[in-house]
């Protein structure tokens, strides 16, 4: 009494259409994948520049950062008090 009258689809047709929808969400997926590593590889080029340009803007030794109280040259301690 199950008043069966729905769709006649064969196993092989469920099944194909499962498949599909399953490779469709692996595509989806990868297609996902790609955009997030290629996100990921721009932050990383970034980063790196913006570590290049504050490293070329500070000089080899520090420049503009902190200075040496004993720094030669009048402007440490030694050149003041010394």
């Amino acid at each position: 009494m199950c008043g069966g009258g729905g769709s006649k689809r064969s196993q092989a047709d469920i099944d194909a259409e499962a498949r599909r929808a399953a490779d469709d969400r692996i595509a989806a997926e990868d297609e996902k994948r790609e955009e997030v590593e290629e996100a990921a590889e721009k932050k990383r080029e970034d980063i790196g520049e913006a570590i290049e340009s504050r490293t070329e803007k500070r000089g080899a030794r520090g420049g503009s950062g902190r200075r040496s109280l004993f720094r030669s040259g009048g402007g440490g301690y030694l050149g003041r008090f010394g």
